[in-house]
């Protein structure tokens, strides 16, 4: 399957052209959460409690930019995208590349669709800009 037939299961694409390849569709970031308390798993789910986040902002370079950029430190947290998934059968979402390469990255999961995604950052930190391609989704193996 291709990136652009994966367009049929995902809706709130930021730019086609600039997301879709050969082989898969590129994902954007929206949003990053900090988690500010630990959640609860427990053995039979009577316990299960989520973690409590809070929304990072954004700060722009330059008073006349569209986009602004997260300053990220070293830890782990949530990240939400843009566009929605609505799939049949499981597609596989990973870490780009160039998020990969700069230290950062997210589980690899097999998804119908998303919701929000654990993101770890390394030591030095890292700055992700608005509408950054963080992911790409593709076919199944």
């Amino acid at each position: 399957m291709t990136g652009a037939e994966l367009t049929e299961y995902v809706a709130g694409i930021v730019h086609e052209e600039t997301q879709v390849n050969d082989v898969g569709l590129d994902l954007t970031l929206a949003a990053v959460h900090e988690i500010e308390t630990p959640g609860r798993v427990d053995f039979g789910g009577g316990e299960l409690d989520a973690a409590s986040t809070t929304p990072r902002g954004t700060e722009k370079r330059n008073a006349e930019d569209d986009y602004g950029w997260w300053r990220l430190e070293a830890g782990q947290y949530l990240v939400e995208f843009n566009e929605q998934v609505d799939a049949d059968e499981p597609l596989v979402l990973q870490t780009r590349d160039e998020l990969r390469e700069r230290g950062a990255f997210h589980p690899t999961l097999f998804v119908r669709e998303i919701e929000r995604v654990p993101l770890s950052v390394p030591s030095g930190g890292i700055h992700l800009k608005e509408n950054a391609r963080i992911s790409t989704l593709l076919a199944p193996p």
